[in-house]
This record gives C-alpha cells, sequence and structure tokens, in this order.
C-alpha cells in the first residue's frame, strides 16, 4: 500500500471514531494529546497524512483499537485490552472518587449521559431526605446536601442532556413508607415527590426521566457518560469502565430500557403527582 492510499484510509479510521465517540473535535484531540488544528490536518487537509508514532499509539489506547485497524492493515478492530483489565475498581466514598464523578460530568457537556440512581435520583433530594439518610451522622449530611447541588447545577446547564431511568416501584416503595422509607414521616415523602415532580417538570426536556417496570427489566445503578467512560455502583466501590465495547454494551441496554418504559419522560412529572403516600 503506498503512503498516500495508508493516509486516506487512516484518515477515513480517524473519522470514524470521532463520530463514535460523540466528542466534538476540540474534545477528541485533547483526548489523544494533540492540539484541534493537528487533528483538523489530519482529518481534513488537502493532504492526507499519517499521524507520528505517538498520536497512533494514543488513538489506539484511548479508543482501545489496534494500530493495525488504525492504519487499515486489519478489519478487525482488535481491542488491545482485555475486558478485565478496562474495568478498575475505585472506593465510591473517598473524595478522590467523588471528584473523578463530578468531573467526568462536566468532561461530557454536551454529550448524553446515561443514569440509573441507587434509590432516589441524587440531584432531586430534599433537606429531609438527606437528613433521614444521613442519620445523626453531620458530615453525611453535608456531602449529600453538597452532591445533590452540584448534580442540579449540571443538570441546569444548558449543554446538559441527561436521561434517567429507573423501576416505577422504587418511587412506590418510597410512596408507601417501606423498606429503607420506614419511619421516614408521610410529610416528608410528599414534600420530596412533589419536589421530583416540579423538578421534572423544570428540566424538561434536557432532563428526562422513563420509568420502567422492575419486574420485567433489571438496572444496575450506573452512569454512562457519552462514549467515553461509565460508572457502576456496586455499593462501597464504582466499577469504573473505560473499554468502549463494555460502554457501548451497557448504553444499549439502558436505551433498551427506554423504550420498553411504562412511563415516558412527558408524562413522568404527572406519574409522580399521582403517587398515593402512605399515612404514618
Amino acid at each position: 500500500m503506498n503512503k498516500r492510499l495508508a493516509a486516506e484510509r487512516f484518515r477515513d479510521r480517524l473519522a470514524q471514531l470521532q463520530r463514535q465517540s460523540g466528542m466534538t473535535q476540540s474534545a477528541f484531540a485533547e483526548a489523544i494529546g494533540i492540539d484541534r488544528s493537528a487533528l483538523s490536518q489530519l482529518m481534513s487537509g488537502a493532504n492526507p497524512r499519517l499521524p507520528r508514532a505517538e498520536t497512533l499509539l494514543a488513538l489506539a489506547a484511548q479508543f482501545q483499537v489496534s494500530t493495525d485497524w488504525l492504519l487499515a492493515l486489519s478489519e478487525d478492530r482488535g481491542i488491545v485490552t482485555q475486558t478485565l483489565n478496562a474495568v478498575e475498581a475505585e472506593q465510591a466514598l473517598d473524595e478522590e472518587s467523588r471528584t473523578a464523578m463530578e468531573r467526568w460530568h462536566h468532561e461530557t457537556a454536551g454529550q448524553k449521559v446515561r443514569y440509573v440512581p441507587a434509590q432516589l435520583p441524587d440531584l432531586m433530594r430534599t433537606e429531609a431526605v438527606i437528613a433521614f439518610q444521613a442519620a445523626a451522622n453531620a458530615q453525611e449530611r453535608r456531602r449529600l446536601q453538597a452532591q445533590t447541588e452540584r448534580r442540579l447545577h449540571f443538570s441546569r446547564m444548558p449543554e446538559s442532556d441527561i436521561e434517567m431511568c429507573m423501576p416505577f416501584q422504587t418511587l412506590e416503595v418510597f410512596a408507601e413508607g417501606r423498606g429503607a422509607w420506614r419511619g421516614l414521616p408521610a410529610a416528608d415523602r410528599q414534600a420530596q415527590l412533589d419536589h421530583i415532580a416540579a423538578t421534572v417538570e423544570e428540566l424538561y426536556p434536557a432532563f428526562r426521566m422513563y420509568l420502567f417496570d422492575g419486574r420485567q427489566r433489571f438496572a444496575p445503578p450506573m452512569t454512562v457518560f457519552g462514549y467515553a467512560r461509565a460508572a457502576v455502583y456496586a455499593g462501597e466501590i464504582y466499577l469504573h469502565i473505560r473499554s468502549r465495547a463494555l460502554i457501548r454494551d451497557l448504553a444499549q441496554g439502558f436505551d433498551g430500557h427506554i423504550r420498553h418504559a411504562s412511563v415516558h419522560a412527558h408524562e413522568a412529572a404527572a406519574f409522580v403527582r399521582g403517587l398515593q403516600v402512605a399515612p404514618d
């Protein structure tokens, strides 16, 4: 293969990766350690050119493809890391992990974020619910309050694009004061549901809430940040996923929950308002 043909094929593969990543050119260039002008030359210059060796290796590592595939020497994308190496376990409760989650939200601004909460949506918790969750731990209460405020702030940013799905039974259990919510006064449960409904209405359509039947489908608590990374919540740890193949699988599974939702985004606020709160 002559050099010009190799460069043209590389340019095609590069454009394919950028489309699939969902990133802007600036974000894509930053991800592989080059500036936007250098990326523009590689992608759309009048004279096709091959990348520097370090750029080629950065592309392979960042997007989990082989250099042979990038250079069109093989049709096998050749994921370069095994699945186990593409998943890292991080402490969910330490400050570094919390900071990372916030950073990932901001890094993916403008890309779709897919979110499955573990219980109630973090960004919609009232002070009474936060106090109930934190019990008598003042430090934990402050942490949860700050987390809620940051998540809500991010969701209100003009470029935010967030889809959230969860079982509608999670909200029914809350309204009835069962399970983990036993002991939370009915007035606080009603105020929380009213707050969820109002927030869903406020943020729609940039934030879209879907509810599925938890008897028929299961979704682990997770956040998928575009197609760049995902974090699956597993109690005391986050499973930080960097494999593009695994992230695509999680995103497709999430989209399946939306397709089979019992309550769609435009119906969510009305559904929440219609829940009957059990008396104390």
